[in-house]
């Protein structure tokens, strides 16, 4: 296995600037195994899935968490908060540039305001723990000063920062959306259950491996960083229950996965689902398209095999928007 076995031309324009209105108007491919996929869009979402099929969803909350800030000397400097790692929510495993010149102890400002402590390298090697000063509620800061952590290849400015927000979001904590959740309304969930269709949650504090490719040239050496995640033990019933276990997003299969795989309903995972997995719980995977040469994509590969090619050239094809804000694709492992 090869690193370059996950890689495929996007092109610039190809790459989703700004969501689609309303959500659930977005183009979805539907997987149909050796069969020639279906263009359908996320609304037709009723008539495509099955009554007793289940839904489950991450409702894990994006927080306001990039923090552009100054240091003492005037220099400039990015925080990008990951995960909490304290109950309060005031000391976080962060991102931080310019990294490697920020001393343990050195505090960075908005404006005026010394809102950031710096603290030492975490073991994962690539980011640091970092404390939010000041009396106010972590998360209360983060109103005021935090803007939305859209992904790199994002270069336009988001009116309403609502719109990286699933419409489902309860738990406050991420650093980016679960995005094939964002697809979803209030009226297109209304009329999954007139089809018999049910929902269920998850929770998975989306980390680190969303922003960064493969890292090694086997892409079976790449470190995968840990994840916090929590399955209700009502959701274990719902899946055991139900016809099929559909799950929106690479981030809920993950959960789902590890907790299948741990025995364990809540903890940190990090789980590589990768080619030759042992699949236990997922049976469809509703799922944006993904950049080359990263474990989404690899996640990807080893649900559907290299029928994902096909899709993808399929996609590009016929004019789909990638990535965050793009369209979707209803993968089923079983076609």
């Amino acid at each position: 296995m090869h690193v370059d076995d996950f890689d495929y031309p996007l092109p610039d324009d190809r790459i989703a600037q700004v969501p689609i209105e309303p959500r659930d108007s977005a183009r979805l491919l539907v997987d149909r195994g050796a069969l020639s996929p279906e263009h359908r869009v996320v609304s037709d979402l009723p008539d495509i899935l099955r009554p007793g099929d289940l839904l489950v969803l991450n409702e894990t909350k994006v927080i306001p968490a990039r923090l552009r800030l100054r240091r003492s000397t005037g220099g400039a400097a990015e925080v990008l908060l990951l995960e909490p790692i304290d109950a309060q929510r005031r000391v976080w495993e962060a991102l931080v540039r310019p990294g490697g010149k920020l001393a343990n102890g050195e505090e960075l400002y908005a404006g005026d305001t010394a809102l950031v402590r710096m603290g030492e390298r975490t073991a994962a090697g690539d980011t640091f723990r970092v404390e939010l000063l000041g009396d106010d509620d972590p998360l209360d800061a983060l109103e005021v000063y935090g803007e939305m952590p859209l992904p790199p290849y994002i270069g336009t400015r988001l009116d309403d920062p609502d719109r990286y927000q699933t419409v489902f979001a309860q738990e406050p904590g991420s650093a980016a959306a679960p995005t094939a959740g964002l697809h979803f309304t209030p009226e297109l969930f209304e009329r999954l259950s007139v089809a018999g269709v049910s929902t269920a949650t998850v929770e998975l504090v989306v980390g680190l491996d969303t922003f960064q490719p493969i890292s090694t040239e086997n892409p079976l050496d790449h470190p995968m960083h840990t994840e916090r995640y929590r399955v209700p033990e009502a959701t274990v019933r719902a899946c055991e229950d139900a016809e099929r276990v559909v799950a929106v997003g690479t981030t809920a299969v993950r959960a789902l996965e590890s907790a299948a795989v741990r025995s364990a309903l809540h903890g940190r995972t990090d789980l590589f689902i990768h080619r030759g997995f042992d699949w236990q719980v997922v049976d469809l995977m509703m799922t944006n398209f993904h950049l080359p040469k990263t474990t989404l994509l690899m996640m990807i590969d080893a649900f559907v095999g290299e029928r994902w090619r096909r899709l993808y050239d399929v996609a590009l094809a016929a004019d789909y928007r990638f990535l965050s804000f793009g369209d979707a694709m209803l993968l089923d492992r079983t076609a």
